[in-house]
């Protein structure tokens, strides 16, 4: 067992407010895309409020959302992302969402046990812009090992294409 997991966040600008007619689709397949990662293998952790998701959430402003979770490793997180129903969502991600210019995604090591905080994330995410993908700092394109893992000297990558676009 590694003594570290993968944090990840993800942030989206909203196309329109999270109640208007245009994002109910969204909002309503919510709960099920959550419970679809909350059991699936590898899965740890996930940010959310007490309603169940984090949208009413605005440290990246009151239009921007924050997905944030920990996973055992990058093979678990990318499966769940790209190889169950979540891809049901990616592929209507243009309804619901406007193009970022910047990164919108980061993945990062941390200490098993440790819960990542949106201050955190934010500070990787601003570092992947900066200076590109890293072990501190990375994408699925060009995944690090964890700390220390001897069995990994190369990075990983996943440079297929996303079912999604």
């Amino acid at each position: 067992m590694s003594s570290f997991h993968l944090a990840q966040l993800n942030i989206a600008h909203l196309s329109a407010p999270i109640d208007s007619p245009q994002l109910t689709d969204f909002v309503d397949n919510l709960d099920r895309i959550n419970a679809l990662a909350d059991s699936a293998p590898g899965f740890i952790w996930r940010l959310q409020t007490e309603e169940g998701d984090a949208t009413s959430i605005d440290y990246f402003g009151p239009e921007v959302i924050a997905n944030m979770s920990v996973w055992e490793d990058v093979d678990s997180l990318h499966h769940y992302v790209y190889r169950t129903a979540h891809t049901e969502v990616l592929r209507r991600k243009k309804e619901w969402f406007e193009k970022m210019r910047e990164s919108h995604m980061v993945l990062w090591w941390i200490p098993a046990g440790h819960l990542p905080t949106l201050l955190e994330a934010d500070a990787r995410l601003r570092y992947l812009r900066k200076y590109g993908p890293s072990p501190d700092a990375f994408t699925f394109k060009q995944a690090y090992p964890a700390p220390g893992d001897q069995n990994a000297v190369i990075t990983q990558s996943f440079d297929e294409a996303c079912p999604a676009s």
